[in-house]
């Protein structure tokens, strides 16, 4: 019975289903069905689309979506809603006009266009860093080869309109325009690591990009280096670092940074003789922004109504400048215990019981991986260039001359950058910086005012590195009419400090057969400050002109002893190399040799991975699902399909 009903069901529905037909019709072969209405041309209407340079699409589109309110919907759309502000402007409107080029596709003769391909791979090449920037994958709907057709298919391009404006604005322009040609104005984080990545593309012979961890909320620290062989230590090559953007509402030396890749990069492939010197001999390393979350909290007052703390510290609420580890009380303290060590000072175990930020922890891995000789801090509030100690040697007088054992060489690394500046060196104490011009516009840090935990006594006393402090200028955050005044000011001075990592001496200690001994201590006498070699066995000594005994020593070897002479107005380090002899050593010596130069047993450094989570999770805590990135948010009010083809694929 139940197989009847069903038949009967089925024939009842073909019946109705049947076109209708006259009998005399059917019989003579005319009978017509109907046919399902063809898709044809339609307006546009997607208010974020509304200016392609055409005005008829058709659905279903290239993503198979059937109708204007279903593309509306969709998480395509709400992405080309906000693509413009999750990227701050960068790539845009290109990249929202290139997505509307398939959800809603050119129409002609109610046929679909496709976009050429071409168009899609130039804009992927020029803006996959700005997604990278914001750790966003490339959109699965601009996949170059999936919904784009190439010339001989018969494709059109969407920002046709966008390069004949850009024609147009070119020809306007003076021909005769400046060798290096820089933009003054301040950027984004996301224009920052946009322009980093792009003169590191344009220049990829000497230049490349490279990460030394993340901010607490996730922010990429990201490094652009230049030298000859990037990406490689170079033996006898120096290492040298400026660091801008500690506190985040101090913005001019992150800008100037910027300013400055762009001008290697620049005038190295214009020929300029002295960059390409500077380049072939050093590697350099700019790190425009160590604090990019404070820098997100100080940008959004921006220059006029940005006050003198917004934005200083990070989004820990913590003092960059004063988290690092306290090596110079240590240092005090072994001096009244008759110890004289001030060099490579390991960690004490309590400080890793306060709280340390990311970016602390991750420039502290930074310099145990590369072994920087020379550094500069980039700072705003005033206008000189200070130099360590920053710690007071009286701690209950705040403003006491502190001097290191190497002052000398300290005072010619801060009056190489203060004398070339027109401000710093000038003689006028009615003006920013004005009260350090009877010094020539350097100052002792601690004789300036007394703080703990900086980074430039930090470098000092636990790695090879020289660091000074350099104010910018009275203006924490300047207007943009004050860029390019700033950046001719400071130019010079920071390309004659960069090249001061070339005075004094280098060379590589060696064994008996030749093999370069890592961790060998240069000594010079009357300077109670060794350094020590590199994996291969190549130091750099800074010193200034001058008579020195040099020694060279490590455990288990023979000590070797030289006299040099550095005459005034040496361009470049004197070589001085050593040849060590093994010695037998009793097993006390041995001991004792050994006790003073192993690494404190604790050591947290020695395993951190600068991109883990910042956030640990609570003992017994169930797994959390995978944190999602900060933009994420955009898509979820919405509802909908949440986009997953947006989040980056873990390697």
């Amino acid at each position: 019975m139940i197989t009847f009903v069903f038949i009967l069901n089925t024939v009842i529905l073909l019946a109705h289903c049947a076109p209708r037909c006259d009998p005399e019709e059917e019989a003579l072969g005319t009978c017509k069905t109907e046919q399902p209405e063809k898709p044809t041309c339609t307006s546009i209407d997607l208010g974020y689309c509304d200016d392609l340079p055409y005005a008829k699409t058709l659905f279903p589109n290239l993503l198979e979506q059937r109708n204007r309110d279903e593309a509306e919907l969709s998480s395509e759309y709400v992405l080309l809603s906000v693509i413009e502000t999750l990227l701050k402007g960068e790539c845009n409107p290109d990249l929202r006009l290139l997505g509307c080029s398939i959800l809603a596709p050119k129409c002609e003769n109610n046929k679909l266009l496709k976009p050429c391909t071409s168009v899609c791979e130039r804009l992927k090449k020029s803006c996959l860093h700005a997604f990278e920037g914001i750790e966003m994958a490339w959109p699965y709907f601009l996949d170059c080869d999936r919904f784009f057709a190439s010339n001989e298919e018969g494709c059109f391009n969407p920002l046709e309109h966008l390069t004949d404006q850009i024609d147009v604005a070119v020809e306007s322009q003076p021909s005769e325009m400046p060798s290096t040609f820089l933009q003054f104005t301040h950027h984004t984080y996301s224009q920052m690591i946009s322009i980093l990545k792009r003169t590191a593309a344009r220049c990829s012979q000497i230049s490349r990009t490279y990460g030394i961890g993340r901010s607490h909320e996730g922010k990429e620290l990201l490094v652009i280096e230049f030298s000859d062989n990037p990406g490689q230590h170079e033996l006898l090559e120096p290492e040298f670092k400026y660091i801008a953007n500690i506190h985040g509402n101090e913005v001019l030396g992150r800008e100037l940074l910027i300013y400055l890749a762009q001008y290697l990069c620049s005038e190295y492939r214009l020929g300029n003789e002295r960059i390409q010197n500077l380049i072939n001999s050093t590697r350099i390393h700019l790190l425009p922004s160590m604090n990019p979350d404070g820098y997100e909290v100080a940008s959004e007052e921006g220059p006029e109504q940005n006050g003198w703390t917004s934005g200083r510290q990070n989004a820990q609420n913590l003092d960059l400048n004063r988290n690092f580890p306290d090596l110079t009380v240590l240092l005090y303290q072994m001096r009244r215990g008759k110890r004289q060590k001030s060099d490579h000072i390991p960690i004490p175990e309590s400080y890793w019981w306060g709280k340390v930020a990311p970016e602390t922890k991750a420039v502290m891995k930074w310099m145990r991986t590369v072994p920087f000789v020379l550094s500069a801090s980039l700072h705003g509030g005033d206008l000189v260039a200070s130099y360590p100690f920053d710690l007071s040697r009286h701690l209950l007088d705040e403003k006491v001359f502190s001097p290191t054992p190497d002052d000398k060489v300290f005072k010619a690394l801060a009056k190489a950058y203060a004398a070339v500046h027109p401000l710093m060196s000038e003689k006028s104490e009615n003006r920013c910086g004005g009260k350090f011009a009877k010094s020539g516009g350097i100052v002792n840090g601690a004789e300036w005012y007394s703080f703990a935990g900086g980074m430039g006594d930090y470098n000092y006393l636990g790695s090879n590195c020289f660091e000074l402090t350099l104010e910018m200028g009275c203006e924490k955050y300047p207007a943009e009419d004050e860029l390019y005044t700033s950046w001719q000011e400071h130019k010079e001075p920071l390309l004659n400090f960069m090249e001061m990592v070339h005075a004094g001496i280098k060379g590589i200690v060696k064994d008996e057969h030749g093999n370069g001994i890592k961790g060998a201590r240069i000594s010079v006498r009357g300077i109670g400050h060794d350094i020590l070699t590199a994996e291969d066995g190549d130091y750099w000594r800074l010193l200034t002109p001058g008579v020195y005994i040099v020694s060279a020593h490590a455990p288990g070897y023979t000590k070797m002893l030289k006299k040099i002479n550095l005459p005034p107005n040496m361009r470049k380090a004197g070589r001085v190399d050593f040849s060590l002899r093994k010695v037998v050593l009793e097993p006390d010596q041995f001991d004792r040799l050994f006790k003073e130069d192993t690494q404190e047993q604790y050591d947290p450094l020695a395993n951190y991975d600068p991109y883990e989570q910042t956030q640990s999770r609570e003992p017994g805590a169930e797994e959390e699902e995978e944190k999602k990135p900060w933009w994420w948010g955009y898509f979820t009010m919405v509802g909908g399909n949440p986009p997953t083809w947006l989040l980056k694929r873990q390697n």
